[in-house]
């Protein structure tokens, strides 16, 4: 081999290389997923924090599916950190995170190229001054009428996040409303029974979407620490993260 077909092909292997590092996993991929688990908040702080990073670890732990790096600080949110995860989790963040440009972009460009990424509750009610990740989980969170003992409608009992639900649930919840119906930019998978809390309309609570190369999922069920605990909500977590990694 020449000195020349030698360089190249080293060159050739050093590209793929780099290229493969910084692509979440291909469907079908070994292994378990790897879940970058964020809870950083810059407003209302939710009092399950603590429980939702133990529930998930311990199912990631008890299921071998997944691992999970729980994580406070959104400067762990970087194009090098995501380029080593399958799926981005905000669960229970609220407020304006402190996210530059390089962040927000390397977040939509991991998602655009085939990563997965997972809202849990008041990750709606979260960077409102970001209209692209306003779009990107499907809609911003308006207000929570209602916490108490509710029906929840499982619109689709297909979803790998669903189909162990049955066609309908009771579960004691802050149940939220959104600024635009999820509908007109998701496959709405959960509403809200309105007549089980005295109400009238249309109320989505869990959606999924794809998004470019990338699958979305948002839940917003998560506000009490019995919910975490809940095997039926830990059915939907594990679900929804297997979607969106396409395992």
């Amino acid at each position: 081999m020449g000195h020349r077909t030698f360089w190249a092909l080293a060159i050739l292997t050093a590209v793929a290389t780099a290229c493969a590092e910084s692509t979440p996993a291909s469907p079908g991929a070994s292994g378990p997923v790897r879940v970058l688990m964020v809870t950083a908040t810059s407003g209302f702080r939710h009092a399950s924090i603590p429980v939702a990073r133990d529930v998930m670890t311990q199912l990631a732990g008890s299921t071998g599916a997944f691992t999970v790096a729980p994580t406070d600080n959104p400067a762990d949110v970087t194009a090098a950190r995501l380029a080593a995860i399958d799926v981005l989790m905000f669960a229970l963040t609220t407020g304006e995170l402190p996210f530059d440009a390089s962040q927000r972009s390397a977040i939509l460009s991991f998602v655009n190229s085939g990563g997965g990424f997972i809202g849990v509750h008041s990750a709606t009610d979260t960077l409102y001054e970001w209209p692209e990740y306003g779009q990107l989980i499907g809609a911003y969170f308006n207000d929570h009428p209602w916490t108490e003992q509710a029906a929840v409608i499982v619109e689709d009992a297909t979803h790998p996040s669903t189909n162990t639900l049955g066609s309908r649930f009771l579960i004691t919840e802050e149940f939220y409303r959104f600024r635009t119906n999820p509908r007109l930019a998701a496959h709405v998978l959960l509403s809200l029974d309105a007549s089980s809390v005295g109400a009238a309309g249309d109320f989505p609570l869990a959606w999924s979407r794809e998004v470019s190369n990338g699958r979305v999922y948002y839940n917003a069920l998560g506000h009490f620490d019995e919910t975490w605990r809940d095997p039926r909500f830990q059915a939907q977590m594990r679900g929804a993260i297997m979607w969106v990694a396409r395992r």
